[in-house]
């Protein structure tokens, strides 16, 4: 009997060799389970990088991380349902308000979300910031959940796709996580591991995205497709704007206040846009509803109070206080430092180094570099200023949440440093740079 050597497929791959699918998924799982050191599996990734995955190597893997653990299922619900998920963006709070929003709709939400990383915020740090509010959920509570009010938002089980997350800390740790095929497999075995009738994926592309062009964010958005086509899901792509904040909060408690206005209807802006262009999107691939139809009933949902009101009902569900609907300044945690921000310069606003703004709020403690990092769910920035607007000198366009004035002023600095500013007008980036619809259900 032959004895595997790991070290064969290794040097395959080092090679530029195609490797056939079932040595992937070999490897895949030899690593998941201990059979192979991180130090092989570190050659692997690198030679995967620099030589990279075809499609059936890319759906190997997938295929892989999936079986390496648990799949998840709802049973049968009375609704269709739906997934979303970002690749992350600086205050893109969209699926805080997406997810009350649809299920408000008819559709049914059982999303599992992760938590921020780097310059991105992660949903389950923010709704974490609401007092009590669990993302522990087990499985037959959320379905239980999603049957009873519509939406569920939760933590990833550590038994759901473990090589996935052994594999991202190596590839974290070795400097291989751009690679789109290995991005692509990360992000779809996630998804196609949890039972859903749509998925619906929002590709950042831009200064604040971790694909910096719409080409880039073009090939992540191809190959995730494949990979759904490949385990005959339905997936949509949308490839959006990240050169600039989407909404005005950069934080935790802060962007939960800011979802609730734009649920509550008085917040205007890409946020609302976007949550609703999803909105209208998942009606549209579910349902059949005619795309200006979908959105103008997302819009009314958002407008009545229909949307805030399943929000709330989330909320208490999950045993967070549900009165943050309401009155969010009383029930969320507050920054004991509060400072404008304000504009050093005049002109109009011509560019943002969106990163900067997102790693400087993470320095206050929004965010993380390290998976383990403690968050503090108070500080943070509010900059509201977008390209092509005017700003004036000692003009107030925003606050520094923080712990200290210290920190405070040196967040100002970096946020008003990330501001271009010119003398004559700017050219408006777009929202949705591309759709690309969900294929028919075989």
């Amino acid at each position: 009997m032959t004895v595997w050597d790991p070290r064969a497929t290794i040097a395959a791959k080092r090679d530029g060799v195609t490797l056939p699918q079932h040595e992937v998924e070999r490897f895949v799982l030899a690593y998941a389970a201990g059979e192979v050191d991180d130090g092989p599996a570190a050659a692997f990734l690198m030679a995967s990088l620099l030589n990279g995955l075809d499609a059936a190597e890319t759906l190997a893997m997938t295929r892989a991380m999936i079986s390496s653990g648990d799949t998840l299922s709802f049973g049968r619900l009375a609704q269709p349902s739906v997934d979303k998920h970002s690749t992350g963006g600086v205050a893109d709070s969209v699926t805080l308000v997406f997810a009350p929003l649809v299920a408000s709709l008819g559709l049914a939400v059982a999303k599992l979300s992760g938590r921020g990383l780097g310059h991105t915020g992660g949903t389950l740090d923010k709704l974490e910031a609401i007092p009590g509010f669990r993302t522990d959920l087990e499985p037959d509570r959320m379905a239980r959940q999603v049957r009873e009010i519509g939406c569920a938002v939760a933590a990833q089980s550590p038994r759901l796709v473990p090589a996935d997350g052994a594999l991202y800390a190596l590839r974290d740790a070795t400097a291989t996580v751009p690679s789109i095929p290995l991005i692509a497999a990360s992000v779809m075995a996630k998804k196609l591991a949890v039972d859903s009738d749509l998925i619906l994926l929002d590709v950042k592309a831009g200064s604040g995205a971790f694909m910096k062009t719409v080409s880039e964010a073009s090939r992540l958005a191809d190959a995730c497709r494949e990979l759904a086509r490949g385990q005959g899901r339905r997936c949509g792509v949308a490839i959006t704007n990240m050169d600039q904040p989407l909404g005005d909060a950069v934080g935790n408690a802060i962007d939960v206040a800011e979802a609730i206005e734009v649920l509550r209807g008085t917040h205007h802006g890409n946020l609302r846009d976007l949550a609703v262009w999803f909105a209208a999107r998942a009606l549209t691939c579910a349902l059949g509803t005619p795309f200006e139809d979908a959105r103008a009933r997302a819009s009314a949902a958002l407008d009545d109070g229909s949307a805030l009101d399943r929000f709330a009902r989330m909320v208490e569900a999950q045993g967070g206080d549900p009165r943050v609907a309401d009155d969010p300044a009383s029930i969320l945690p507050r920054a004991g430092t509060i400072v404008p921000l304000v504009a050093d310069r005049a002109g109009t606003v011509t560019a943002m180094a969106v990163e900067e703004i997102g790693l400087a709020a993470g320095a206050l403690g929004a965010g993380r570099m390290r998976k383990r990092d403690p968050i503090d769910p108070a500080v943070g920035i509010v900059i509201r200023p977008k390209i092509g607007d005017r700003v004036e000198v000692g003009e107030i366009i925003g606050e520094i949440h923080a712990r200290s004035e210290a920190e405070a002023e040196g967040a100002a600095r970096r946020t008003l440093g990330a501001l271009s500013l010119g003398g004559g007008p700017a050219s408006l980036p777009g929202l949705v740079l591309g759709w690309f619809e969900p294929e028919p259900s075989a």
